[in-house]
């Protein structure tokens, strides 16, 4: 819920949220010379001779695109990639207020898939990485995946997979909570655009066997003749056709959708301790009081801050990026995405630090059915998901980093994290 009111939002943001500042001195005529000419020569003639050391002369390792056509503002739809700007913007806020990375929002005029990838393949040499960002499905499925296979770095759709990783962690806390075994459950992902496709293969990887879609138009099944070859890799064959049909003994609802979509007479007729994730926003598809008044078994979670449990992709892109950078990754491995899931659902597990419950003025935050996703501003998220997602990336081979030392990258991270003063 948004407590500002318009003029207040629009002062907020009058000259934008982000901008450039120095990282060297160049306040001399010698500074200035190694700044640009002559000095700046000798870096660029090394970096010609062995392009890796772009790495370590340049901003490189350390810098990400974020870049949108605005086919896919948040909940505005298409409103083209100037209107989208503020959006993209704020992404670039949260990398470097979250995981210390500096992102660059760019917002492209062109709209096919062939001139995104185009353009993204022109300006690659200038990233460590490219966050693509409010593009449209299914179009957004073709262009990670071929920007993936043509470039060096990694690339990453954060619609899709970053709601993935964090219900992946909610989903295997909540199994821990229940007793149920992975394989055994039964889950329904309700909206099949970018993130719930996505949700629904993470959920596979992670060890789900029994997994039904549906759409605007109901269950995907193989019965149906209407599904592009993302929606049938997902087509099973059942005799329901609605989604109130098939939630009959469902463990787990994924909600991304629309408001209503998940009725009380549906919650009722779901398994003993289900987990429901209702993400459509800003009214979910049901309400936790509506859920309450059914039954109380039931461990539940909202794109909202004012709920419990809120699924917020800010637990995800900062430090999956923050890890792939300095290991200096070739792409973002399904291994690197679900490490980042399991270190999210291990936090969980941890004490939560002071500085979480001051932030929330709450001293009774612990793991349960409250809590079975870490909060945004817990400091120790960077630690554990860019270490994970680090030491997955060395240990498929596709860092470049030959030296990896866990134990020391982690305390670098902590140093990050905490300013090197405190340590909890």
């Amino acid at each position: 819920m948004m407590s500002s009111n318009k003029e207040e939002v629009l002062e907020y943001h009058i000259g934008g949220k982000i901008g450039i500042e120095t990282t060297k001195p160049c306040s001399t005529q010698e500074e200035l010379s190694l700044a640009y000419t002559p000095g700046v020569a000798i870096p660029c003639l090394e970096i010609e001779k062995d392009e890796e050391l772009a790495y370590t002369y340049t901003n490189k390792g350390n810098l990400v695109a974020v870049i949108s056509d605005g086919s896919a503002v948040l909940g505005l739809g298409d409103i083209g990639g100037v209107a989208g700007k503020p959006v993209m913007e704020g992404k670039s806020v949260l990398f470097k207020q979250f995981a210390h990375v500096d992102a660059f929002d760019i917002e492209l005029d062109v709209h096919s898939v062939d001139d995104i990838i185009a353009t993204c393949k022109a300006i690659a040499p200038t990233f460590g990485g490219i966050n693509l960002e409010d593009i449209k499905a299914p179009k957004c499925f073709e262009i990670e995946t071929k920007l993936q296979e043509a470039l060096d770095i990694p690339v990453f759709h954060d619609d899709q997979h970053g709601t993935a990783i964090i219900t992946t962690a909610g989903l295997l806390n909540t199994l821990e909570i229940s007793g149920k075994k992975i394989e055994d459950v039964k889950v329904i992902v309700n909206g099949a655009g970018a993130a719930g496709i996505a949700c629904a293969k993470m959920y596979v990887t992670a060890g789900v066997k029994n997994l039904y879609m549906c759409d605007s138009k109901g269950v995907i099944s193989t019965s149906r003749e209407d599904l592009n070859i993302y929606k049938k890799e997902f087509a099973r064959e059942t005799d329901a056709t609605t989604l109130d049909d098939i939630i009959d003994g469902a463990d787990m609802f994924l909600g991304l959708s629309k408001a209503g979509a998940l009725t009380k007479d549906m919650v009722a007729k779901m398994a003993p301790e289900p987990i429901i994730f209702a993400l459509a926003n800003p009214v979910p598809e049901i309400l936790p009081s509506e859920v309450k008044e059914v039954r109380d078994d039931v461990i539940m979670g909202t794109g909202r801050s004012d709920f419990p449990n809120q699924v917020n992709n800010v637990l995800g892109f900062p430090f999956i990026f923050r890890g792939a950078l300095d290991v200096r990754a070739r792409k973002v491995t399904e291994g690197m995405k679900l490490a980042a899931s399991q270190a999210l659902a291990k936090l969980a597990k941890e004490p939560v630090p002071p500085h979480v419950k001051a932030a929330y003025h709450n001293e009774n935050i612990k793991f349960g059915k409250d809590h079975i996703i870490p909060l945004p501003f817990n400091k120790e998220v960077l630690i554990w998901v860019a270490s994970a997602v680090a030491k997955a990336a060395v240990e498929e081979g596709v860092a470049r980093v030959t030296d990896y030392d866990h134990e020391a990258y982690r305390e670098k991270l902590r140093c990050m994290a905490y300013g090197c003063l405190e340590k909890k």
